[in-house]
């Protein structure tokens, strides 16, 4: 039950009793706004000397009020009040359970924007790595496509001094042939002389 023993403190600044409702509120108004409701009281989890359980402050419920709700919470708890000491110890059990809320509700979102963070920069760490692996293979087969025409350009090196020897060897046969086939001309040239021949040797 919400009501209880009251503490024997005072407000300082405010030593009266709450004040009476309105007249304009209907008997079943008041009647309903001063019914306690158990579910409100055990969210709010006054005890008489204003504690609050800890099993009641992590309600479930707790979390999921809005602010019309705490406001109707506090203004029945202020209403079920017999005093202001009463008044007092509600108020600051209530506040606790409120700042209570307000921490793990802020705690739950941190919570998740830490796991929505987390959950983008593993995707942006699996699209890095899968560039990466394009990447290597890249670089791999820039690499094999080096090598290759490397090696072909060594060989093409190797090619263009064959043919350079071989043209210099050919130069060196024409030059031979060339010197052989002079003395061969100039013999022919001398025997095809009509009546140059050797008297002796008739």
């Amino acid at each position: 039950m919400c009501n209880s023993q009251r503490n024997s403190k005072a407000w300082g600044w405010l030593s009266v009793d709450v004040p009476p409702m309105p007249l304009s509120f209907s008997q079943n108004q008041q009647n309903k706004l001063r019914k306690p409701r158990e579910e409100h009281c055990s969210i709010a989890g006054v005890a008489a000397n204003g504690d609050v359980p800890a099993k009641e402050q992590t309600a479930p419920e707790v979390f999921s009020m809005d602010g019309s709700d705490w406001v109707e919470l506090f203004v029945r708890e202020m209403l079920n009040a017999s005093n202001i000491d009463d008044a007092r110890a509600r108020a600051s059990g209530a506040l606790e359970v409120l700042e209570k809320s307000v921490r793990a509700r802020a705690g739950a979102e941190v919570a998740q924007n830490f796991h929505q963070e987390n959950m983008v920069l593993k995707e942006q760490l699996e699209a890095l790595i899968q560039e990466n692996n394009i990447l290597t293979q890249a670089v791999a087969v820039q690499h094999e496509l080096q090598k290759e025409y490397e090696n072909q350009s060594k060989e093409l090196k190797h090619l263009k001094q064959l043919v350079s020897q071989y043209q210099e060897q050919l130069r060196i046969l024409e030059v031979n042939n060339y010197a052989l086939t002079m003395p061969l001309k100039q013999a022919l040239q001398s025997s095809s002389i009509p009546g140059r021949f050797n008297p002796d040797v008739f």
